[in-house]
């Protein structure tokens, strides 16, 4: 049935307005055969509509003119106007209803060329080879293969299958909708084959599965004399693509320089150097054109930007401007894509304001990465304004702002976008579940997780690779690795990406054992790992504590060429340094062809850490910011324990004002690490106030609050806060439970601590682990409830580890409990060899109890073994520089004033009552010589040192590796009693606050 146009136009107003157009001459209109010559001529719509206006009032009814507007309108894509000429015209020919049919099929409105064909047809005119020329393109057009199929019924029936044009319109309607058996078919048929029919089947096989078919056919083309024009190559270009063969490029390349092609071949070149990964020719081939335009600018654009040069593809963006060359839409997007990825706000906005001013902004296709530009640069609100005023808003545009608000951490915010463009009937495709999935994981939303998986299988979508990888993806890092593994080995075919999911999972949740494995099972697989493998399984060498397994790896990663890419470069820096090897980290850090990045510093700093070199981590901390690198919220996180670590607290200071000036200071992490810097550092009271005034509170920061409190033996502040912590109903870990129990132990809280260690099991259902254990044998051992504590021990679930008979040999010491401190010293020969430690804390115990032969034979065995014990060194901090001291130092150019001034302090503590502690000392010598032992321990050195060297009333802070001595502890109270001064020490358990002669431990440590 022949369905009439809805668009009928009036020419009365077309009419009515031919006086309101430039006149022109009476004798053209007149003369009727200037019509045709007048159509030719018209470039423009508006000319055409005078044209048009003249010959309806001049009467003129030529079926060659009426053929000329019906052309001329498709060709302005005003079909609507098109039809109103050829349904004014009385018994159109069947020529009119071919230009109809085009005109429909130039202006992408396929079906109602379709129609055409049906009303011409049921009006009893034939078609022709043109009109199944016209026909074909709309079949093509609207992807109809079932009806194209049936018109190449039709044209066989007619004899008109080997017509060349009608041939190569069978040929590119096959090819463009994958029906290549089909295509070729028609091909070996035509008698005669054209250049538009080779290049119709070269463009199906370069989107086939077999794309050097294409390039067979280019040859083939060649060799039957058939010249390829531009359009060949267009159409080769991306096959080799697909194939992604340099070699093939650059004959390809050479091909195009011995003839003269068009411009539009060089930017296909531009693009097709890009994409098989040698952007650098690609930059010759655009830097050597001669006639370069907008095309060629935004084709180099996308060049880069495919192959992550992001910056480059910004330069390219700055020389447009200052050329004045016109901001097409490839060049925007690209430009748009590289302000995103180097989260420059500036620039983007910079290319926002061209995009405005080129009017390109609101197109579907700029707006897209637009605010994705916006969301990636923090600007998530603009982000979202911009997306809501989007119009014509697509799947890809949803798709879009949903991955770019989990990829910028704001996962809930993107489920919330999700469920709006459901509510609002938009049906979600791969694109955006691949989105969604990984807004599931960082919010550990398994059930979420598996309804869209349900949604997956239901929609047949599951099958699909990238959806199947995404899945495991998602399970992985949920923790559910029973889904993950069944997801996995459903999987009809997995590329790498989906073997790193699993690999990479495992070794992130801390199993390195079924990371390594997985990785072998790929290795044995016909799949080769890549630099995202290594990035998975070098950490689980790490988690294992395994040199030899990770040197191995490494080798493997030299082999496959993987040792140049960063990210596989600072897992490697940071397996050797986990590992132990900092020597091997540092030498991979310091090579000069290596290309560093943030992340690069950052895990050097952490190195540094790890390995007790702190002065080295901040040194990097500096070196970063003199190579203009710009430290993140992981850089303080990793630097701020180096200055708690040395209780340097002006260069913690200056951490913390930089924290501040680059707007870090809102960020949970690094607000953590400060109040556990700040009280390492002996300044509680900045540690409380950065505590109370923090926005955002997770379980960590109580936690460092807590741990601050137990290290400074503040007992009863540290169990209020934790009352307070269950009040406000914060999620309480294990860890809280130690640095409560901590606090307790270090204030002599039994019964307090008692309670709190129950409550794990009875009230929080934690189950104590060894490090709980160890602080419930130091707290009732230090309080001397031997018989209780051993009872404690022997009812213990675990088998008591090294820290459980290290409590108890310390709190021997305390009360000089012989017995069962050899009973400790037994259990703990057995668990640490190796440890001077034990035998030193055992000696201690026998010289405190006058029983210097079995000390002397304690530090004999300890000889024996080869064990050294560790010496005693103290420092303080002055004036920006850290000045360090060890026990018996004779080295310092101040020793000399230093002696001048314990000499007298001693003379005014003996005045007041000191009497040195012999005991501490280990060695059987003389009475004299020990009390010169004593004075020589690196705690009284720094303390000299500081008195000499600040203003009298100032606060001296001193750090110590080891734990203080018992008459190192008597000689600071005496001496911030005769000097009037606050005295800090910070030793290896505790901090200890002398004032006015009294320390806050109140003489239990």
């Amino acid at each position: 049935m022949c369905i009439k146009h809805q668009l009928r136009r009036s020419f009365t107003s077309i009419a009515t307005a031919a006086s309101e157009f430039p006149s022109l001459s009476s004798s053209t209109y007149t003369n009727y055969l200037h019509y045709p010559r007048l159509l030719s001529s018209c470039k423009h719509l508006n000319p055409l509509l005078q044209i048009h206006a003249q010959i309806i009032v001049s009467g003129f009814k030529h079926h060659h003119s009426i053929t000329h507007l019906i052309n001329l309108y498709s060709l302005f894509h005003k079909c609507d106007l098109a039809r109103s000429v050829f349904d004014s015209t009385p018994n159109p020919s069947r020529i009119l209803w071919n230009s109809m049919i085009r005109a429909y099929t130039r202006s992408k409105q396929y079906n109602e060329a379709l129609e055409m064909y049906y009303c011409m047809v049921e009006k009893g005119l034939e078609p022709d080879k043109y009109t199944f020329t016209f026909v074909l393109k709309a079949c093509t057009g609207a992807l109809n293969l079932q009806e194209g199929v049936w018109f190449h019924g039709e044209i066989d029936r007619r004899g008109l299958e080997r017509d060349v044009f009608i041939g190569a319109g069978l040929v590119d309607m096959y090819s463009k909708m994958g029906d290549l058996k089909r295509a070729r078919e028609v091909f070996d048929k035509m008698p005669k084959r054209d250049v538009v029919a080779w290049n119709a089947m070269i463009a199906g096989l370069s989107q086939s599965e077999d794309p050097c078919e294409a390039v067979d056919f280019f040859r083939s083309m060649q060799l039957v004399g058939v010249e390829p024009s531009s359009v060949s190559l267009l159409n080769l270009f991306p096959g080799i693509c697909k194939l992604s063969n340099i070699e093939l490029c650059r004959s390809i390349h050479g091909y195009v320089f011995r003839r003269d092609f068009s411009s539009a071949v060089s930017n296909g070149l531009i693009d097709l150097y890009s994409k098989c990964g040698d952007v650098d020719v690609a930059r010759r081939v655009f830097d050597q054109m001669v006639d370069q335009d907008d095309v060629s600018w935004g084709t180099m654009m996308a060049g880069y930007a495919h192959n992550g040069c992001f910056v480059e593809v910004l330069e390219l963006f700055d020389k447009m401007k200052l050329g004045n060359v016109r901001i097409n839409k490839v060049s925007a997007v690209s430009a748009f894509l590289a302000a995103a990825e180097t989260i420059d706000l500036e620039k983007g906005k910079e290319i926002h304001g061209c995009a405005l001013q080129q009017r390109i902004d609101s197109d579907i296709l700029v707006a897209t990465p637009l605010m994705v530009m916006y969301a990636k640069c923090g600007e998530t609100e603009k982000a979202k304004q911009l997306f809501w005023g989007l119009q014509g808003r697509d799947l890809v545009a949803w798709s879009a702002i949903i991955a770019a608000l989990v990829q910028t951490g704001y996962p809930e915010e993107a489920l919330s976008l999700f469920q709006e463009m459901q509510n609002q009937k938009m049906k979600p495709n791969r694109v955006t579940l691949m989105s969604i999935l990984p807004a599931c994981a960082d919010l550990s939303l398994l059930k979420l997780g598996k309804s869209i998986h349900c949604f997956t299988v239901k929609a047949d979508m599951d099958s699909d690779l990238s959806t199947g990888t995404a899945l495991v993806s998602m399970y992985a890092k949920c923790g559910f690795f029973t889904a993950a593994l069944t997801t996995f080995n459903r999987m009809s075919s997995r590329d790498i990406v989906t073997w790193n999911s699993l690999i990479n999972g495992y070794a992130q949740i801390g199993d390195p054992y079924n990371a390594i494995d997985m990785f072998y099972k790929l290795r044995l697989s016909a799949i080769n790992p890549d630099a995202g493998t290594m990035v998975g399984v070098v950490p689980a060498c790490a988690l294992l504590n395994d040199l030899d397994q990770g040197t191995c790896i490494h080798g493997l990663i030299v082999k496959l060429g993987f040792e140049s890419d960063c990210h596989v470069k600072n897992a490697l820096i940071d397996m050797y340094a986990k590992c132990g090897s900092l020597p091997s980290a540092e030498f991979l850090f310091n090579k000069t062809d290596f290309t560093k990045d943030e992340v690069t510093w950052n895990v050097i700093i952490a190195a540094y850490m790890q390995n007790g070199h702190a002065k080295e981590a901040i040194s990097s901390f500096h070196q970063m910011r003199l190579e203009n690198f710009h430290p993140n919220s992981v850089t303080f996180v990793s630097v701020l324990p180096a200055a708690a670590y040395l209780a340097a607290f002006r260069e913690g200071m200056a951490f913390h004002a930089c924290i501040i000036q680059m707007g870090f200071l809102s960020n949970t992490l690094v607000g953590n690490s400060l109040i556990d810097m700040y009280a390492k550092c002996g300044q509680l009271d900045y540690s409380e106030k950065l505590f109370n005034e923090m926005d955002h509170k997770d379980t960590v920061s109580w936690n460092a609050m807590l741990s601050g409190y137990a290290v400074h033996g503040h007992g009863d502040r540290a169990i209020a806060l934790f009352s307070l912590m269950q009040e406000s109903q914060v999620q309480i870990d294990s860890v809280s439970f130690v640095s409560v129990l901590s606090a307790c132990r270090h204030a002599g809280l039994v019964e307090e601590g008692r309670k709190i260690f129950h409550s794990m099991s009875d009230k929080y259902h934690i189950k104590p682990d060894l490090e709980h254990y160890a602080c419930m044998v130091d707290l009732l051992g230090r309080a001397g409830l031997f018989d209780e504590t051993l009872g404690f021990i022997k009812v213990m679930p675990v088998e008591p580890d090294a820290g459980v008979w290290g409590a108890l040999l310390g709190s021997c010491r305390m009360h000089s409990n012989v017995k069962l401190g050899e009973v400790a010293l037994d259990h703990l020969v057995k668990l640490e060899p190796r440890n001077p430690a034990h035998f030193v804390v055992l000696s201690s115990i026998y010289a405190q109890s006058g029983r210097w032969a079995d000390a002397g034979k304690a530090r004999s065995k300890m000889n024996d073994l080869g064990l050294k014990k560790t010496p005693g060194c103290s420092w303080v901090e002055l004036k920006n520089k850290v000045h360090a001291f060890r026990v018996g130092d004779k080295s310092h150019p101040q020793l000399e004033s230093m002696h001048l001034l314990w000499n007298t302090l001693l003379e005014k503590m003996e005045k007041i009552g000191y009497v040195p502690d012999r005991s501490c000392v280990l060695q059987n010598v003389e009475e004299e010589d020990k009390e010169m032992f004593l004075y020589s321990h690196s705690e009284r050195l720094a303390i000299t040192f500081a008195l000499l060297n600040t203003p009298p009333g100032s606060t001296i802070q001193i750090v110590k590796n080891l734990r203080v001595c018992a008459d190192c502890h008597t000689t600071t109270k005496f001496i911030s009693k005769i000097t009037t001064r606050r005295i800090i020490v910070r030793d290896a358990t505790r901090f200890h606050h002398f004032e006015d002669g009294i320390c806050s431990c109140n003489d239990y440590w």
